[in-house]
């Protein structure tokens, strides 16, 4: 299974430099993990920078792939995470995720950088 972050479906729908190293992960939906606080801020940044219309497409991208609530179980993981790596919410959420479904996740966060399981795409 694979899981992108918010960066890299940014990327990819910018069609950024970097955008030909998410299509990998991103197009094949069957082996996709897409959390919800990943669906949140895509849909942010893009309903600021290009509007509603294309930040809803964004999103019904997303959701082609395995839409991922938060539970319970996972948000408690994602603080002991948070707080052993001092990693941001959402990155931490993202993780504790990964490690529930064993995805690799695939970024260009650096506070995720070097941690196991992470697929890290270097900024060009």
């Amino acid at each position: 299974m694979n899981l992108v972050d918010s960066c890299g479906w940014l990327e990819y729908f910018a069609d950024g430099p970097n955008a030909g190293a998410y299509a990998r992960p991103i197009e094949k939906n069957e082996q996709l993990l897409v959390p919800t606080i990943c669906i949140y801020e895509v849909f942010k940044r893009v309903i600021q920078q290009r509007g509603e219309d294309p930040a809803i497409y964004a999103t019904a991208r997303m959701k082609q792939g395995k839409v991922v609530d938060l539970d319970s179980s996972t948000a408690m993981r994602a603080a002991k995470l948070s707080a052993e790596l001092k990693i941001p919410m959402a990155d931490s959420i993202i993780l504790a995720t990964a490690e529930t479904y064993q995805a690799t996740i695939w970024t260009s966060d650096s506070d995720l950088k070097g941690i196991e399981g992470v697929r890290f795409v270097d900024i060009l």
